[in-house]
């Protein structure tokens, strides 16, 4: 793309690896493996199944899961949607679910139509850090609390919520917990044999991967009470019908098996281009950080401009980056985060969130911070 902006927006979606590529071409075209996965009839279908599975196991790997866990969908919409309404559908009679003020809207608004199906529901308020707090979690349930639902890490703060201690305690209070882990993968450990943890949403363009293909863990107690929300073939051990899309299916695959660990090189890389990208943006006069310092991923980060005059639109000219998250921009809403964070609606519409990845550079970090800088020059010297 000639004359593009420098792409800080990795949080919304991340640029698919050529290797994840080339994985995926082995399954498109008359000459190479474009079988029905469905179709055990003959060498084409189980020629396509095997790589469906193999790709199955190594999204399970990656996070610590039984193949047979891993439920296909189209993305973590439809994994937030199926793990919440498939739970709830499954249930003899509403009950009471706990979510938070924070959630990305494929959960809050599916939880608002459970609410109109008659789930009672608690939104906790995340303290003064941009967290849900475990002891909150545990404070909020009740004797008739059937589900709660966080996510691992915030889309627009990178703030990380303690989904193992959380899940300990909705565990021992006879509830389910769901995890949307969109924004987690190959950004913290996730043990999903070790952990409680019932169901964990996955998204491949989050890692890498190609968009419109994503994944579902259903533990072994979820799975009694799930119910299908997409029928027609009874696909997906009967709880997700549809034709698979093998291509796509094994590009997450690939990209599961490239994602990092916290620890390693790549994460050791990010690690420093946040820290330099962050102490150089705090650095200019009126830039504060939005959520905790300490308890987040290194990949996003989210600041508050309180610059008389500075216009967060302008930066879209040469960085690309978010002045919402993607699930509100339809709307041009200011972002429920940081409303719920305690931000005021002028100054929520002043914050901006930059992510970085696997293909940023030192040069463009250093470049970002200068186009910070020459806006916070400009916007002050406009005033005089």
């Amino acid at each position: 793309m000639p004359n593009a902006p420098l792409y800080f927006d990795y949080a919304a979606t991340t640029p698919v690896d050529d290797r994840v590529i080339e994985t995926m071409l082995t399954c498109l075209g008359r000459q190479v493996n474009f079988g029905n996965p469905a179709s055990s009839g003959h060498a084409y279908g189980h020629a396509a199944r095997e790589v469906v599975e193999q790709a199955r196991r190594q999204v399970a790997d990656r996070v610590g899961a039984l193949a047979d866990d891993i439920v296909w969908t189209s993305g973590a919409t439809e994994s937030n949607n199926l793990a919440l309404k498939g739970i709830a559908q499954g249930m003899t009679e509403p009950g009471h679910l706990v979510t938070s003020l924070m959630e990305h809207k494929a959960v809050l608004d599916t939880v608002n139509e459970l609410e109109r199906q008659g789930w009672a529901v608690t939104r906790l308020a995340p303290d003064a850090d941009g967290l849900i707090q475990p002891y909150a979690v545990q404070a909020a349930m009740r004797a008739d609390t059937r589900l709660v639902s966080l996510m691992a890490v915030n889309n627009e703060l990178g703030t990380v919520t303690d989904f193992a201690a959380i899940g300990e305690r909705v565990r021992a209070g006879g509830a389910l917990l769901h995890v949307d882990a969109a924004q987690a993968v190959g950004k913290l450990a996730i043990d999903l044999q070790a952990m409680a943890v019932d169901l964990m949403s996955f998204s491949a363009h989050k890692v890498y991967g190609p968009k419109g293909i994503g994944a579902l863990y259903v533990g072994p107690r979820a799975r009694p009470q799930m119910r299908a929300q997409i029928h027609g073939g009874g696909h997906e051990q009967g709880l997700r019908s549809g034709t698979l899309p093998t291509h796509q299916i094994v590009g997450m695959g690939s990209a599961f098996a490239l994602a990092g660990e916290p620890g390693d090189n790549e994460h050791r890389r990010i690690e420093q281009l946040a820290s330099r990208l962050r102490s150089g943006l705090l650095a200019v006069p009126g830039i504060s950080l939005n959520g905790c310092a300490a308890q987040r991923v290194p990949h996003t980060l989210n600041v508050c401009i309180q610059v008389n005059g500075f216009n967060t639109m302008a930066l879209a000219n040469e960085l690309a980056l978010s002045t919402t998250s993607a699930c509100n921009s339809a709307s041009n809403a200011a972002s429920h985060v940081l409303l719920a964070l305690g931000l005021d609606e002028t100054q929520a519409r002043q914050s901006v969130r930059l992510s970085i990845g696997r293909f940023t550079t030192e040069p463009e970090v250093d470049a970002a911070i200068a186009v910070f800088r020459r806006a916070s020059m400009a916007a002050t010297a406009a005033l005089w």
